[in-house]
């Protein structure tokens, strides 16, 4: 139930303050406004619709779903996923309301975990949210630049026709050439990063209709009703960056939860949409799987080929799609950046992170130029582990959607137990469905979480070993034994920076 108007009452926060609603809600929760309130409803949403970018996570991950899945789990499965994931999306818009700040989740879990156990639930969701968005980037932007190498193989002659096969080294260096881009782009003042948002949500909506539209179009082959719905993992994050942008944002604490709502609303319906009309292209699903294939294995990229090939002789139209869909996915790296160095300026201020003090500055524009460019650094770093295992780096990769999903979870689990009697609701609520769209929630992303580490396949070998539960479990050993050691002498939450 979302009810209008504000239920927490503002102490008076001086003139500014006063004549400033957002301004005095910031006061309140114990910060000053330093960020530029340059973002609308509309901006909001579209930041996070950018990132969560169906198209762009349905077709690098269509691979795996149909290796292991098959169509019925990308098409009927993607309704589970969907009122599933909308029951974290609801919880956390809930919390969003009550606390807009770009901290987000380790802010929340801090307000909700209870005086003793704050600082922990903090410091732990602070750094699996954090890690969760640098490898997000460096999934979203790396995928891109492996997706920019198969369109040149295609275009070049494909595998069997002698195109160019990039070495990894090479894409190494595309990959490197993005995120500098995208560190350019987000060094600009924020009314240009909501540009680029609003570009990203309209790129997403328009190409998912004109793929659509364009796909059965060309297609002399078709897949079965049949086999589409029946023959025998996906998942949609990044909507937290709703929350991350909220200091940004005008009217933070209706904005902020309608954001995260709408874009993953609206993602479901354009991303069961997508995937449908994808797999309708799927008659061979082994020869698109085949690494011996025109496109290396990449199978939407064989199949939107193969598909204008067939109709007009020449796959120039596939690779149109493509362009597409890499447009899309280059805007969604764009926005991970931007909710990446929001999340790190947030967790430096509250001198979570190493060298806080050089991170939390924002320049003349109001940007905070320092992370975002720390943002850029580490998403190469971490790229660099595609140079020795593919394998490996997979692995770490897992840590985007895993390790985000149990920084969503967290201040959940705290809503619904330790802050179930006292938690004050901000204007978006659930009212009394609160706690039971909260603990659905909590049990999807348990679920998910043992899901995504069971092994892939059997049996179980080095190259198809799941190193998930490995990856998550040393950030959470790393987490808890940093604050063993270290952290609990000094780290006691959010740090209030005016006088409330």
């Amino acid at each position: 139930m979302a009810v209008p108007g504000r239920s927490l009452e503002l102490p008076a926060a001086g003139p500014a303050a006063e004549a400033d609603p957002d301004r005095a809600r910031l006061h309140q929760l114990g910060y000053k406004q330093e960020l530029k309130r340059g973002l609308s409803v509309l901006s909001n949403f579209a930041l996070s619709f950018s990132i969560i970018s169906v198209m762009m996570g349905v077709t690098i991950t269509y691979n795996t779903g149909l290796r292991y899945g098959g169509p019925v789990s990308m098409t009927l499965g993607w309704f589970v996923v969907t009122l599933f994931n909308g029951c974290v999306a609801l919880s956390m818009a809930e919390i969003c309301s009550a606390y807009p700040t770009s901290g987000g989740l380790y802010y929340w879990s801090a307000k909700l975990a209870g005086k003793d156990w704050a600082p922990l639930a903090s410091w732990v969701t602070g750094w699996f949210n954090i890690v969760g968005q640098w490898a997000a980037t460096t999934s979203i932007d790396f995928s891109l630049a492996q997706l920019v190498q198969v369109m040149v193989l295609l275009g070049t002659g494909g595998l069997n026709g002698g195109g160019y096969m990039a070495s990894k080294y090479v894409v190494l260096a595309i990959y490197g050439a993005i995120l500098v881009i995208h560190g350019l782009i987000n060094s600009l003042p924020i009314q240009y990063m909501a540009w680029f948002g609003q570009l990203g949500a309209f790129w997403n909506a328009a190409g998912i209709i004109v793929l659509v539209i364009l796909i059965p179009a060309v297609a002399k082959e078709r897949a079965s009703a049949g086999f589409i719905f029946t023959h025998f993992n996906y998942s949609v994050i990044g909507y937290d960056a709703s929350a991350h942008m909220t200091e940004e944002t005008k009217n933070a604490d209706w904005s902020g939860p309608m954001g995260i709502i709408t874009s993953v609303a609206l993602s479901s319906v354009f991303g069961w949409i997508y995937v449908v009309a994808l797999t309708s292209l799927v008659t061979d699903i082994p020869y698109l799987l085949d690494p011996g294939n025109d496109a290396g294995g990449y199978a939407v990229a064989q199949a939107l080929y193969d598909a204008f090939h067939r109709r007009y002789g020449t796959g120039t139209g596939g690779l149109f799609c493509l362009g597409i869909i890499a447009i899309a996915t280059f805007l969604c790296g764009c926005a991970c950046i931007t909710s990446n160095s929001r999340m790190g300026y947030a967790f430096s201020r509250d001198r979570a992170m190493p060298f806080s003090r050089v991170w939390y500055r924002v320049n003349k524009q109001e940007v905070p130029l320092n992370v975002v460019w720390l943002s850029v650094a580490v998403a190469f770093v971490m790229a660099l582990t595609s140079l020795g295992s593919q394998v490996a780096f997979q692995a770490m990769l897992s840590i985007a959607t895993v390790g985000q999903y149990v920084a969503y979870a967290l201040p959940i689990v705290f809503r619904v137990t330790t802050a179930r009697k006292s938690f004050v609701p901000g204007p978006f609520h659930l009212g009394k469905y609160g706690l039971a769209v909260g603990w659905v929630g909590v049990a999807w992303v348990a679920l998910v979480t043992v899901l995504f580490s069971l092994p892939v396949a059997y049996p179980v070998a080095e190259d198809n070993f799941n190193y998930t539960p490995v990856l998550v479990g040393g950030v959470l050993a790393l987490s808890v034994g940093a604050w063993v050691l270290h952290a609990r002498f000094w780290f006691k939450g959010p740090i209030t920076n005016v006088d409330v």
